[in-house]
């Protein structure tokens, strides 16, 4: 038998690793992303910077002195896959919170499962249908669509154009940002005078913006969608000749944009994230620094100009920790309270202010600025 000293020494054996076992646990966070396939250009440096800044994080001491664990899935853009890994992070993967997915489709597909698990969503992708109306666990901390039809809008006001044109992508963005714009435009006394749509696989828009170009009303274009068709529409658009100014979502704000319009491109105006132009902006831009700061990292840790949609990707990120941090608990309820809670906490994509009644948080000042591209280049419109 052991006698009452080893058996203390046992227990205090058995505690001791516990306690270091338990101290050694992760703060389990999933990201859903779109690092292949159509949508790669949104995912790719996404999860480049998660990664990122989970391994800075972590060799700065972790999160109320736990790593970050990022348990993270490549959907290619795939609504069905996105609903697959959700499932797997939450029911196999036991993660406090998941970041993503890349597009609203997707998000679209996976809220119902976010809400019956009670684990926020901290979503990448830019439709206001996401946080409108609002749900419990589901958030988002990019534009919205909303959002960039009234920025485009604002410009029109001040050109003096009241004419305008929609030619939308089919997909999940591409719809949504369209109702947006119609629901909009009576705000801003524009008149949408031509409405055409193009599917995900279309390969030429010329049809469509043939009706556009025939159309003696119209005096300005927008295009809502992402991926490959603005680039499309933007090379038949020069194509055609048509001479209205031609105006592009935040779906596109990134330089490769730029590399597959080429040429086309040229005195396009398109709303973008402040971080597409941090060294452009002024000084008074309350979010300046910390998007000039990414800017540099990022550009310097993968060689590459800066992407909006990874600035996206540290938002989220961040917007995670400092609810972990003012709630100092890892629970996903508190989580979740802790990211509603959030008031004037600056990111990358702005200045942001949740509520009950507000799950994104930003406004068109500090989330949204106007650019043209000009020699091969993002100018900020004043």
């Amino acid at each position: 038998m052991l006698k009452k000293s080893s058996i203390k020494v046992l227990i205090l054996l058995l505690v001791s690793g516990f306690l270091s076992l338990n101290a050694k646990e992760t703060i389990k966070i999933g990201a859903i992303v779109s690092a292949t396939g159509p949508a790669s250009f949104l995912g790719d440096p996404e999860l480049k910077t998660l990664e990122h800044y989970v391994q800075k994080i972590n060799a700065e001491g972790g999160v109320l002195g736990k790593e970050i664990e990022l348990i993270h899935y490549d959907t290619s853009g795939n609504p069905k896959k996105a609903v697959t890994f959700t499932k797997r992070l939450l029911n196999q993967d036991r993660v406090v919170a998941i970041i993503g997915p890349s597009t609203t489709g997707e998000t679209m597909a996976i809220t119902k499962f976010i809400r019956r698990a009670k684990v926020p969503l901290m979503s990448m992708a830019g439709a206001v249908a996401i946080i409108d109306p609002v749900q419990e666990y589901v958030f988002k901390i990019v534009a919205t669509d909303r959002m960039a039809c009234e920025k485009v809008m604002q410009d029109l006001n001040t050109r003096g154009l009241t004419n305008l044109a929609l030619i939308s992508g089919s997909g999940g963005f591409g719809k949504s940002m369209r109702e947006q714009c119609l629901d909009v435009a009576s705000d801003y006394k524009i008149n949408i005078v031509a409405d055409e749509i193009y599917g995900a696989k279309d390969a030429d828009m010329t049809s469509q913006l043939l009706k556009i170009k025939n159309n003696a009303k119209v005096e300005a274009v927008l295009n809502p969608g992402f991926g490959q068709g603005p680039a499309i529409v933007t090379k038949n658009y020069k194509q055609l000749k048509i001479e209205h100014p031609l105006y592009q979502s935040h779906g596109v704000a990134s330089k490769k944009f730029i590399e597959i319009a080429g040429d086309a491109s040229e005195g396009v105006r398109v709303v973008a994230p402040p971080v597409v132009v941090a060294d452009k902006l002024a000084d008074s831009v309350p979010n300046k620094q910390v998007a000039l700061q990414f800017k540099n990292e990022y550009e310097k840790a993968f060689d590459s100009k800066v992407s909006s949609f990874g600035g996206h990707a540290y938002s989220a990120l961040f917007a995670v920790v400092e609810a972990i941090k003012n709630k100092k608990s890892f629970d996903s309820k508190d989580i979740r309270d802790g990211i509603e809670e959030l008031r004037n906490f600056v990111a990358v994509d702005g200045v942001v202010n949740m509520s009950k009644q507000d799950h994104m948080g930003l406004d068109t000042k500090t989330g949204m600025v106007l650019l043209e591209i000009q020699n091969g280049d993002w100018t900020v419109v004043k």
